[in-house]
């Protein structure tokens, strides 16, 4: 039986009003399971920088959370390295800031959350300072968390992320071997200036003698120079915070 063209285009209409609330009913459904999911991931990467993958990878995500509770305390301050606990009302914490939308924003206009990595059960011993870092690849954005010793000085780990860096090339970046190489590496020189960490050009050399660089990635220049731009600016955007925090401990303004 034929329908007419008014039918047709009724039912058409309700069944995509329909599908559109289903869609969107799911998608509420969803939000908090995906937001839990980001959160999860997000104590990963910055527990990456303290400790290896592999340990991360053999925890359950309950295991990570506690983990990530019983080890790292956080703060946020400005580009003065004052601490910041309130904006426009709301209660602000390191978890909240948005790395990704602070990042399109002025510098000194920005918020720095600092997670620091210490001993269980006591926070005043601390064993590393963890920097979120941002910037941009060759494609799309890259990112992610620098830990210091606490000398403020060495660098203890980093784990780095992309958006969408060539498979095999710049997306190495994600990988432990290439992470590894900054290990150690200091980021001021014997003068105290800040110098950070370069990846050099090409790959396949070996710095362990310069404290400041560390071998490139074959094939993905652009992306390793994405990365050193990224450490030098965040560094240099924490450098009040990191002046403050060794002027507080005398141990630490002695290293200066």
């Amino acid at each position: 039986m034929q329908q007419s063209n008014g039918y047709i285009i009724t039912f058409s209409i309700i069944l995509t009003v329909v599908l559109g609330l289903l869609l969107s009913g799911t998608a509420e459904v969803l939000k908090p399971i995906q937001k839990k999911a980001e959160e999860l991931d997000t104590k990963k990467q910055i527990l990456g920088a303290v400790i290896s993958s592999d340990e991360i990878g053999e925890m359950k995500p309950e295991e990570v959370n506690t983990y990530y509770e019983e080890r790292i305390a956080s703060k946020v301050v400005n580009i003065e390295g004052e601490e910041v606990e309130e904006q426009d009302g709301a209660t602000v914490t390191a978890e909240s800031v948005d790395i990704e939308r602070n990042y399109k924003k002025a510098p000194e206009d920005r918020l720095y959350p600092v997670f620091i990595y210490h001993e269980e059960g006591s926070e005043d011993d601390i064993i590393a300072y963890i920097f979120p870092v941002y910037g941009s690849g060759l494609w799309d954005s890259i990112w992610g968390y620098l830990a210091l010793k606490t000398d403020l000085a060495t660098i203890e780990g980093v784990t780095f992320s992309h958006a969408g860096e060539t498979p095999g090339l710049g997306a190495r970046i994600t990988s432990p071997d290439v992470q590894e190489r900054f290990k150690e590496k200091a980021v001021y020189d014997d003068e105290g200036n800040l110098v950070s960490v370069k990846m050099q050009k090409g790959e396949g050399k070996d710095y362990s003698g310069d404290p400041h660089k560390v071998d490139g990635l074959s094939g993905a220049t652009i992306t390793a120079q994405g990365v050193n731009n990224m450490l030098s600016n965040y560094l240099e955007h924490y450098q009040s915070f990191i002046k403050k925090e060794k002027g507080g401990n005398p141990e630490l303004a002695a290293l200066k």
